[in-house]
């Protein structure tokens, strides 16, 4: 079972996930995917750090994703996968082209083919106004044009809201 979890900041993504995960009864690795830049995404990624079990295992990798992913998936395990845009961020930021490419396509091609339950996390990012910055419209862009090509391959997608989820495919567990 393959989930794609879409939603606004603070939108109750994240809780869903976990939740979601400690509902699926498997051992559970959490790949994050966040950089901690500045004291308020310290912060963030402490907030999430206290909220998960301690028997989770933590994997850090914010660029290689395919990758982790091909290395952590087994039948009998869940994975989270915390977040996706903040890691098309850190693709787009270290300005290698060929890396960024590279890198999500590893993540689109390999997503079908892995075993075990995967959760994704992600901002939905298309539902407010065009951003002025170059670099923003494209980080939109690229992340609308993820989203699309990931649900296509997930079983299930939900987008939160106010932390309700709202199923687009597949049902509520």
């Amino acid at each position: 079972m393959k989930t794609l979890i879409l939603g606004g900041v603070r939108s109750g993504k994240s809780r869903l996930a976990e939740s979601l995960a400690r509902q699926s009864g498997l051992p559970v690795c959490y790949i994050a995917t966040a950089t901690a830049g500045d004291g308020e995404m310290r912060r963030r990624i402490e907030s999430h750090r206290a909220r998960r079990p301690a028997d989770w295992t933590v994997i850090e990798e914010p660029l290689a994703l395919a990758a982790a992913l091909q290395k952590h998936s087994i039948h009998d395990r869940c994975l989270v996968v915390d977040c996706l845009t903040l890691w098309l961020t850190n693709l787009l930021t270290a300005g290698d082209e060929a890396q960024f490419t590279r890198e999500r396509d590893a993540l689109v091609q390999t997503l079908p083919v892995l075993p075990g339950t995967i959760i994704l996390v992600s901002n939905e990012t298309g539902l407010g106004v065009m951003p002025l910055g170059e670099l923003t419209r494209r980080f939109v862009d690229e992340a609308g044009h993820l989203h699309q090509a990931l649900a296509q391959t997930c079983d299930r997608v939900v987008l939160t809201m106010a932390g309700l989820p709202i199923y687009l495919k597949g049902e509520s567990p």
